[in-house]
């Protein structure tokens, strides 16, 4: 079997056995093709069938020369997980990366932004262009659901049930979730429909997409990304932040007002709740702030 045929396969393998989305089938393609291309650059006639343990140990090491050691630890993930398919199916007797142990990456907490902030940002809207409302729905909807950028930009309207005050949100490997909306969520989404979108001219394969650009087509996750750098420069926010910033924060801030971890789990969508934890430690730090600036015994 050559390296093609096996990366073809095991990516249907986990589409449609593993129900995986399409951006995680390509994260694990590009790591499998990294792998492929060290082979080929070193002249190694080696398969996924052939190649040892040996071959794996001085591909890692080259990547250690150029790679933090949180993405060393995706790839060595990945191909463990490629090897064992291939186990799985009987083309392999053993894992090449049985004993190759990821580096230890510690646990990186994610940034988060203040209420304010959130706030200022938001303010920041220049509400006067037709994007405006578009843009002030779409960061209020990251932030009031704590969406990924990939559930926001495919939510449908026929995904909104506002008079139950849940949004049905899909997910990765397409698993299906309600989550709750607030009413100041509901109207501005409401106004966008109603003052933009009515507006438009919907593609054909975005009649049902609600949140559209100019020429009527969805958004993509790159033009969300825009968005949001572009609002904290305008805003003066120096921290680095993305569109997972406001799902962040989301979790961050109903943590810190009492909600359970499992109730955050589930709006979330995350399938372990050891995902759902790495805020308890964002808690955890919140908490040694407030016991140095108040307690008398600092």
């Amino acid at each position: 079997m050559k390296w093609h045929r096996a990366l073809t396969d095991y990516k249907s393998y986990l589409k449609i056995e593993r129900g995986l989305s399409r951006n995680t089938l390509q994260n694990y393609g590009l790591d499998i093709q990294k792998l492929i291309l060290w082979c080929e650059d070193n002249k190694l006639k080696c398969t996924p069938l052939t190649i040892t343990e040996i071959e794996i140990q001085q591909f890692i090491y080259e990547l250690s020369k150029t790679m933090n050691p949180r993405s060393q630890s995706r790839i060595i993930s990945g191909l463990r997980g490629f090897f064992a398919w291939l186990i799985f199916e009987e083309y392999r007797k053993t894992n090449p990366l049985e004993l190759i142990e990821s580096p230890k990456t510690g646990r990186k907490l994610p940034d988060t932004l203040s209420v304010d902030e959130i706030d200022t940002l938001i303010s920041s809207i220049d509400l006067s262009k037709p994007q405006g409302e578009r843009n002030r729905a779409m960061l209020e909807t990251l932030y009031a659901c704590g969406l990924r950028v990939s559930e926001l930009i495919n939510l449908k309207i026929s995904d909104l049930f506002f008079e139950e005050g849940f949004i049905k949100v899909t997910g990765k490997g397409d698993k299906e979730r309600y989550v709750p909306i607030g009413t100041n969520t509901i109207q501005l989404i409401d106004t966008y429909k109603k003052q933009v979108r009515v507006h438009q001219h919907p593609k054909p394969t975005a009649m049902d997409t609600l949140f559209l650009n100019r020429r009527g087509n969805g958004l993509t996750r790159a033009m969300i990304f825009t968005i949001v750098k572009n609002l904290a420069e305008k805003a003066g926010i120096r921290k680095t932040i993305s569109p997972h910033t406001f799902r962040h924060s989301f979790a961050t801030h109903l943590l810190e007002n009492g909600a359970d971890l499992r109730a955050i789990q589930q709006m979330l969508g995350h399938e372990s709740i050891t995902t759902t934890e790495i805020y308890t430690h964002i808690e955890t730090s919140y908490l040694t702030e407030v016991m140095e600036k108040y307690h008398p015994r600092k």
